[in-house]
């Protein structure tokens, strides 16, 4: 019988992403649970993300034993070389998000992130995105704000439309 061996850098990622899904479960675990919540609860994703990362990492170990999965992709093709000016835009994308989230809230922040994120994937056309964004985000506020009640912070453009609509800006 032919066995083949397990390539072992392939049975390491299988085991460390298999050890990060009982990390996750584990963390999971500590996160305290109030009687207040009657059927879903502050642990549900956390578990969630636990079984998909374990069964992520079972996975990959089962397949690194069956010799592995990394030696057929270099042998489909080789990596394309590093599109440097797309990883500039994408983390032009996220600083911009971290340094302009607190002076002009999240809406403004968010869409500066996606039209750099957009750029980076081959986006030529910036106003387009940048009403696009502007839409997203705001729906996206909104829905926090108003159908979930969670509160995360109104900025210059939010506290604009808060007040058109006659609300307090909180």
């Amino acid at each position: 019988m032919n066995r083949i061996a397990p390539d072992r850098a392939d049975l390491g990622v299988g085991l460390f992403v298999l050890g990060l899904g009982a990390l996750a479960l584990w963390q999971a675990g500590a996160i305290p649970a109030s009687p207040l919540y009657s059927q879903v609860g502050p642990r549900a994703v956390p578990y969630a993300v636990a079984a998909v990362l374990a069964a992520l990492g079972a996975g990959l170990v089962a397949q690194a034993v069956r010799g592995g999965w990394s030696q057929t992709l270099e042998e489909v093709r080789e990596a394309p070389p590093t599109n440097w000016r797309a990883l500039t835009l994408l983390g032009a994308g996220l600083l911009a998000n971290l340094a302009l989230i607190g002076p002009l809230g999240f809406c403004l922040a968010a869409s500066v992130q996606f039209v750099l994120v957009a750029a980076a994937f081959g986006s030529r056309r910036l106003l387009r995105d940048a009403v696009l964004a502007l839409g997203l985000t705001l729906v996206v506020w909104f829905g926090f704000v108003e159908l979930l009640g969670v509160n995360i912070g109104a900025g210059l453009l939010e506290g604009a439309i808060l007040r058109l609509l006659g609300q307090e800006v909180p």
